[in-house]
């Protein structure tokens, strides 16, 4: 058995190439071999993540639910805690909580001026924490402006929840920021490896404000995946995925550190929304050098043997995001059972 297949925490990243009902089954399979969780994106304006991460805990039993990652600017502090609540109250002590700073140029469409991103997030986390621990709060900062509000469980658990807060951290302040005041890091991806090294000393430098520890810090890590019988085919459906990301999420791109010349002439190319034409048209400038040093692309042991790399770089929890159309057969390349 490889070391990959050895009790290793694992799970599944679904977002929106895929249709809803299958998204069921998926995570039924994942749950049947052995995967630890799944993690429902909520990124372009496409599916919100809560709808989905209902379904998925009204179809398990044991397979924890994360948000992979909301946003911090758009629900409202007292809806957001009555949200996680809701969904604790489906599918209690597995419901998990990510949330991020979110990104422009989309914020901006919408109207959302996201200044003091670190100051936002620092208020909602702090004020999430003490709703879903049942307490009366009263806050007013600048982002964040409470009088009185609890959670008003009248039929129900009225217990604090254990729902774990984890940041998904793109800049290094708010890496830091996610060391001092969040349960865990959902780890960038379409990044290196060795992306994780600083990534790492930045949240032990944040756990140490609050005198913790970074093994106190849980770090599950997103990881574009893409599992085929071929090698080439594997790489064919990245090439698209990363096409699209780069020119649509530059904090993607500037994390990647992907030239600025291939970003611009991909950009040119694709619109908003992007189409498959355009993707098609624009996916052959990524560079196949970038595909192997960003994502676990290929047959089913080169996937293992990348993602290991991840871990052994500090990630506690591979959450694989599928690429192509084969769902299973990453569940089962990476099946713990």
């Amino acid at each position: 058995m490889s070391e990959s297949r050895n009790h290793q925490r694992m799970a599944l990243y679904l977002q929106d190439s895929h249709d809803l009902r299958d998204g069921l089954g998926f995570v039924r399979y994942a749950e049947q071999r052995g995967f630890e969780a799944v993690w429902q994106a909520e990124s372009r304006l496409v599916r919100d993540a809560i709808v989905p991460m209902a379904a998925y805990a009204a179809v398990t039993e044991r397979l924890k639910v994360g948000s992979g990652v909301i946003n911090n600017w758009t629900r409202n502090i007292g809806l957001l805690a009555a949200t996680f609540l809701t969904l604790d109250d489906l599918a209690p002590n597995r419901v998990i909580c990510g949330i991020g700073a979110w990104w422009d140029p989309l914020a901006k469409n919408v109207g959302i001026d996201r200044r003091k991103p670190l100051t936002a997030m620092r208020e909602t986390v702090q004020t999430l924490r003490r709703l879903l621990n049942m307490e009366r709060v009263t806050f007013h900062g600048e982002f964040v402006h409470v009088d009185g509000i609890e959670l008003d469980v009248v039929h129900g658990r009225r217990e604090p929840r254990k729902v774990p807060i984890m940041i998904g951290a793109t800049g290094d302040q708010m890496m830091e920021m996610t060391g001092e005041i969040a349960d865990g890091c959902v780890m960038n991806y379409c990044v290196p490896p060795e992306y994780n090294d600083k990534a790492l000393e930045l949240l032990e430098k944040g756990a140490r404000k609050a005198g913790r520890t970074l093994d106190d810090i849980d770090r599950p890590q997103l990881i574009v995946c893409s599992v085929a019988t071929t090698h080439e085919e594997a790489i064919d459906n990245t090439r698209g995925l990363l096409c699209q990301y780069l020119a649509q999420q530059p904090h993607i791109a500037k994390a990647s550190g992907v030239r600025i010349e291939v970003v611009s002439e991909i950009q040119s190319i694709l619109g908003w929304p992007a189409t498959k034409e355009q993707i098609n048209k624009a996916k052959h400038l990524v560079p196949e050098e970038l595909i192997h040093q960003i994502t676990a692309s290929g047959t089913p042991d080169e996937a293992r043997r990348k993602v290991q790399e991840y871990v052994k770089r500090g990630c506690t929890c591979p959450i694989l995001y599928p690429v192509g159309g084969d769902v299973r057969l990453l569940v089962d390349t990476f099946a713990q059972n």
